[in-house]
């Protein structure tokens, strides 16, 4: 398939449609910031682990094999981004994802990837 036609003509009524239900950029920055947090592996294995249910650090580094402080420093990241959240329990800090907007997200992009990849 050729990426660029073969013709050059506009169909103003499509890009018309286009332009007026266009995204606020400032949206679009924002979400490009966010799928940027999302595509390092290691913080894509912490939310997936989290997507089994709550785990503190300790038990996040001994899923995925990592220190302590490696782990840390991707939750600083993924709850600056709002992508999971902490809850104290005495000297404990217990993680989750941030609620089902991200729970989707993460799924979205699996299920697309199993599907496209026939895994």
């Amino acid at each position: 398939m050729i990426d660029v036609c073969q013709i050059r003509c506009i169909h103003q009524d499509s890009v018309n449609r286009a332009i007026g239900g266009r995204t606020d950029d400032g949206v679009l920055e924002e979400a490009a910031r966010l799928l940027g947090v999302i595509s390092d592996p290691t913080r894509l294995k912490i939310m997936d682990a989290l997507r089994l249910g709550e785990l503190c650090v300790c038990d996040l580094a001994a899923v995925l094999g990592m220190s302590v402080s490696a782990i840390s420093h991707q939750l600083r990241l993924l709850r600056t981004s709002c992508l999971v959240r902490g809850r104290r329990d005495g000297k404990i800090i217990f993680y989750t994802i941030h609620d089902e907007h991200v729970e989707k997200l993460m799924d979205m992009a699996l299920d697309h990837c199993r599907q496209r990849c026939g895994a």
